[in-house]
Formats: structure tokens, sequence, C-alpha cells
């Protein structure tokens, strides 16, 4: 294998997915799917290393028998419900005395917009560019070559905390892995899934995680806003453990055979006979009830959604509308439930093929699923990197990233 190979590493709650592929063309190829389940993580944080570094270890072992090269560069999903971004500015003077726009002249009005207030314990984890303006002139995307004497830039800024981190790297390293970039979760399921139709119009992208619930709000082609909340698909799942006094895995269960997320459209007296889910369980609940219990928890997530929409002001004014990711969306009725709640257009988001090889027809079913839009964004993100980044740049990257989890 190529040392272009990259390996994308998503690490859920519930799941831990690694795509590896190399570039092909104008398309990255998938080469290996990897997935196993995960263990102490809770809610895009390492809980517990030693559960957290052997269930990671286990994934990196068999991407290593197929790629050993794949290990030196390894773009991690990073899903911290505690991360946070916020929209900042970068004020420069042009330097050249022709007062035409250099890179050092970018380069220095990015880093301003960095120059943001962290608490010590914080690190920044990315710095997406908005929009530039020169000498007053708004929504410039590339300033090089233009001439003026101030150039400013938007950006949003996603910061995370240091051990959080830190401990999601060291769990990569201690195997062998080679961290070449940490991806906020919400922007690489984003890059995967959307297009650039729905960027420019204005959409959200909901990835509906095990524990987590992430978001990402573009219009105009730039990024709005992205968070991610504390709940998730596995509440659903627990909500009917409670409710039906029956075990998690029995639970999950009837969320997927019988679960439905618009309780209206259930019928009143259709019953669940449990044990044709587990034979030692008995019972017959109203699968409205099921409904209910379902409903009512992914209104409290779309309540989530909703109110970072309405923080910059697009609640119900997205003409693209949402694209739901991630396990969650495999729910029966969440994109009607989504579109009730939300006011919007809702669509089950699926990989935009035309980006990726997929050498097989099953390999080309298996990742052509909500599941893997986080993952397959981490290697398009890889591969944007390489194309976007002078040569070394990936080092220089590598080593930022060391010198950030530093105490």
């Amino acid at each position: 294998m190529a040392h272009s190979t990259v390996l994308g590493l998503d690490v859920g709650s519930q799941t831990i997915r690694a795509v590896i592929a190399e570039p092909s063309l104008d398309a990255m190829r998938i080469l290996s799917t990897i997935a196993r389940p995960s263990r102490g993580i809770r809610k895009g944080i390492v809980v517990d290393i030693d559960d957290a570094s052997q269930a990671i270890g286990e994934v990196l072992h068999e991407a290593r028998l197929f790629s050993r090269s794949s290990l030196r560069n390894v773009c991690v999903s990073m899903g911290a419900y505690d991360s946070h971004a916020q929209v900042s500015r970068g004020i420069v003077a042009v330097s050249r005395t022709n007062s035409e726009v250099y890179q050092d002249d970018i380069d220095r009005v990015i880093e301003a917009s960095q120059a943001v207030h962290l608490d010590q314990n914080r690190m920044l984890l990315h710095t997406v560019v908005r929009e530039f303006t020169v000498d007053g002139v708004a929504d410039i995307r590339n300033p090089l070559g233009m001439v003026g004497s101030r150039l400013e830039v938007s950006s949003i800024i996603v910061d995370a905390f240091k051990h959080h981190v830190k401990d999601l790297t060291k769990c990569v390293e201690m195997h062998g892995g080679s961290v070449s970039d940490l991806v906020f979760a919400p922007l690489a399921s984003a890059r995967s899934v959307l297009n650039k139709n729905q960027r420019d119009l204005g959409v959200v992208l909901i990835d509906l995680g095990a524990l987590t619930t992430s978001i990402a709000v573009y219009e105009e082609d730039k990024l709005l806003h992205t968070a991610i909340f504390p709940v998730g698909a596995s509440h659903v799942t627990n909500d009917l453990a409670v409710a039906l006094k029956i075990p998690v895995d029995v639970a999950e269960k009837v969320k997927l055979a019988h679960g439905f997320a618009v309780s209206r459209e259930v019928p009143a007296k259709e019953t669940i006979d449990l044990r044709t889910l587990d034979l030692s369980m008995s019972g017959t609940p109203l699968r409205r009830f099921v409904a209910e219990v379902i409903e009512s928890r992914l209104q409290e997530i779309f309540d989530f959604v909703n109110g970072g929409l309405r923080s910059v002001q697009k609640a119900g004014r997205l003409p693209a509308g949402a694209v739901l990711v991630g396990g969650g969306a495999k729910l029966a009725g969440v994109a009607e439930l989504a579109r009730q709640e939300l006011k919007l257009s809702t669509q089950i988001g699926l990989p935009v093929l035309s980006d990726l090889e997929t050498p097989t027809r099953e390999l080309a079913e298996l990742v052509d699923t909500p599941e893997y839009a986080a993952v397959l964004g981490l290697i398009l993100w890889g591969r944007d990197g390489r194309l976007m980044r002078p040569p070394g740049d990936f080092v220089r990257r590598a080593v930022q990233i060391l010198k950030n989890l530093l105490p």
C-alpha cells in the first residue's frame, strides 16, 4: 500500500468504525472497513482509558494486518459533547507596498482570528474559514492576489477539553497509530453526505449517535454553526427498557423491530409479543405505547436541534432542510417526526458516492448507510487536507497537535 493510504477512525460510544482508503484520481478508493463494539467511551469522551485503548487497539490491529502504512495517517473523529464552537474575526494590514494580498497575509489573518480566550485546559481543534473581507468588500472565498490595504476573516473556532483529546490520541498512539488529523465529528459527517447545492441553499446535518446528537448548519456554502448535545438514540432504548420493564438488549430489539417515531400513525390496539424477540420474555405491550415513549425522547432531541438553529436565526428557515445520519437515522418514522418538529423538509442522508470508489458491490452496500457518514467523511477530510496543504504540512499539523497536548 502507498504511504498516502488514509485510515479513518470514528470512535463512537457504541461502535468503533474504521475505513482504509487511498487516493484514486478524483476520489478515494475504499480498500477495507472494520467495525467493532466500543468500550470505555461515553458521549465522545474516554471514561476508561484501559477499556478504550483495548477496543481501539483491536481495530488498529486488524487495520495493520491489511495495511501497515495506513496507521501512519490516522484521521480521528472528535465527538466530545463538551466541545464548543464560536464565531471569531481577524483583521490585519496587507503587508506588501503594492497592496497585493499574499499567502502570508492570509495566514496572518487566520491566525489573528484564532486569538480567542480559551481556558488553560482547552485547546483549539478547528479554524473553519467562513469568508474574507478586503477593504470592506465581504463574501470573498479566496483573497489571494487581490489588492487592498486591510484584510479581514470570519471564522468558526472549535475548541475541546485538552485532556479528552489527549486521552483519545493516546489510545491510538499506544497501538502504533499516528494521528494526522483530529476532526470534529459533525463536520466529518457533513463532508461525506452534504452536496454543494444543499450547503448553498441552507441545510442542517443531524447526526443521531448512540449517546450524543450533533449538528452542522450551512448556508451559502459556509458553516454557520456546529454543536454536540448529550442525548442520543441509546436514550430511546433506555426509556423503553424502563417503561416496559425489560432488559436493555430486548428494548433495542423492540425499538428496531416494532418502533415508530410518530405515535398517532400506529394502530391503537396493535400489540407486540415479546416472546418473538426473546423466549425468556412475556407480555404484549401496545405498539402505540412503545411509539409514544420513542416519540417523547426524540422530541427532546429535536428541541436541542431547534435551539441550535435558533441561535443562528435559522429555525424553520433552511430551504434544503434537514439531513439525518448516524445509527439513530435507521429508526422508522424518524424523518417524518423531524419534519414535524423542525418545520423543515427532512431526508435520510447517505454518502455522496461520487467522491468514493468501492471495488465490490458488497463493500458499496455496506458503506452506503447513515452509520458510515462520519468515518467516510474522515477519509475525505484526510484527502482534502493533502490537496489543500503545502508539502510537509501534515508533519507540521502533527507537531502542532502534540504541542497543544503538552501541559
